[in-house]
């Protein structure tokens, strides 16, 4: 089921936490943000979601009328479907300018109407996104871990969609509940974020920028969401981090003599 993280007035913040089923893939979150008539799908992923995720956004509009489709960076499971929502939707594609060229790899060359005019490109310093009265901020989250990516700021809400920073693999089926107790948390965020953060280095740009604005909510898409003191623990654990290429040696680069198979 969907579980709204904010409603008020005209606007709206929205996760989807349960479409992946079993084993067919990486869980993952995707999201609405709605405000009047407005709307953005972040990270909506691939064709796995596509059909859930179409029924389950009727909830809150057609899908036909989606004002943006936001990609954090350029994974499969951020925005394999793209070729769907670009035939079934007039939404516009708000992704890195980096991945620009390669995520149209993803649509047939003979479907119409899914040319360059879809696609808001965005510089590696981010911007604006207009949501007719408020906007949605693009954040620099570049190498963490993809080269060109982005986080979104909702000041509305005061909702940070982390993307793949803050994500956490969690027992399926687990209920869909902020965490707020950090300490035993973490140990299902440490893998990953070592393999998958670049640098510690890089992790405390993201994380002083997060500081700045002072979120409420630090929502990625993998895993759950994380409020009140929970936020300033995990700020304080990810800069001090060691993960990516802090951890790597001559030992790591060395050429295999194993057969494979």
């Amino acid at each position: 089921m969907p579980t709204v993280l904010f409603e008020r007035d005209n606007h709206r913040v929205v996760v989807f936490n349960d479409l992946v089923r079993g084993d067919d893939g990486v869980q993952a979150n995707q999201f609405l943000v709605q405000h009047g008539n407005q709307s953005a799908l972040v990270d909506p992923g691939g064709a796995l979601l596509y059909t859930p995720l179409t029924l389950a956004l009727s909830r809150y509009l057609q899908p036909k009328d989606l004002t943006y489709i936001l990609a954090s960076h350029q994974d499969p499971d951020i925005i394999g479907a793209v070729d769907r929502w670009l035939m079934y939707t007039g939404a516009t594609v708000v992704c890195s300018k980096l991945w620009g060229r390669f995520v149209p790899h993803s649509v047939p060359h003979y479907q119409k109407n899914a040319g360059t005019d879809r696609y808001l490109l965005l510089d590696d310093d981010g911007g604006l996104i207009p949501m007719g009265g408020t906007d949605l901020i693009a954040l620099p989250a570049h190498f963490l871990h993809s080269v060109g990516n982005f986080s979104f700021y909702d000041p509305t809400s005061r909702i940070l969609l982390s993307g793949d920073v803050g994500s956490s693999l969690v027992p399926s089926g687990a209920p869909y509940v902020p965490v707020e107790d950090f300490g035993p948390h973490s140990k299902t965020m440490l893998g990953f974020h070592r393999r998958y953060m670049a640098s510690r280095r890089v992790a405390r740009l993201w994380v002083a920028m997060v500081r700045e604005l002072d979120p409420e909510w630090i929502v990625p898409q993998h895993g759950l969401p994380m409020r009140g003191a929970a936020i300033g623990e995990f700020l304080s654990w990810l800069e001090n981090l060691d993960c990516g290429s802090d951890l790597l040696g001559p030992a790591d680069y060395r050429i295999p003599r194993r057969v494979i198979g």
